[in-house]
């Protein structure tokens, strides 16, 4: 097994576990491996610093490690002093850990968020402009809809004054 940490192309980051080096590579050709948060199959890995135990010879006259190999006290604010790699796991509940339960206060309200809003609007795919437009001029009945729409489309929809607002997710896409 080998973990990596990863970018997506909206450069969220995110660290992952493959069965190998090839097993990451045939995965991500195949657009299998994909942002926890935003869903974008446009994955890369990302530089991370290596996991290395220091050698018994590196052993201070108190008895603890040396440090090798750490940052300095000057780091710049894009550079963190440790990463992710470096830092101890945190401790899980049992049974806790899978990606698909949210993990915090955020991550539940968004879920919570999501739930209602498929539950009580119809999905209209990539129509949303055309049908919100349609309902917002009268030609087509008013209900509740979500969709997706590009920016432009939606910055026209709302200077024409039609009510809309950007949700927080993307849509359900199935990814195996």
């Amino acid at each position: 097994m080998i973990q990596y940490a990863l970018k997506c192309a909206e450069g969220h980051r995110f660290d992952s576990w493959f069965q190998s080096a090839a097993a990451f590579d045939k995965l991500a050709t195949a657009g299998m491996v994909s942002c926890a948060q935003c869903g974008s199959s446009q994955v890369e890995k990302a530089i991370m610093a290596p996991r290395v135990r220091p050698g018994r010879k590196a052993v201070s006259q108190v008895g603890e490690a040396e440090p090798r190999g750490t940052a300095s006290a000057k780091t710049s604010p894009q550079a963190p002093a440790t990463s992710a790699a470096s830092r101890p796991p945190a401790a899980v509940a049992p049974g806790a850990g899978a990606l698909s339960t949210p993990s915090g206060e955020l991550e539940a309200a968004v879920a919570e968020l999501r739930r209602k809003v498929e539950s009580n609007s119809d999905y209209v795919g990539k129509d949303f402009a055309s049908e919100a437009r349609a309902m917002h001029l009268g030609e087509t009945p008013e209900r509740a809809i979500h969709g997706e729409a590009k920016p432009e489309e939606a910055k026209a929809l709302i200077e024409e004054g039609v009510p809309v607002l950007p949700l927080p997710f993307l849509p359900n896409r199935k990814t195996n």
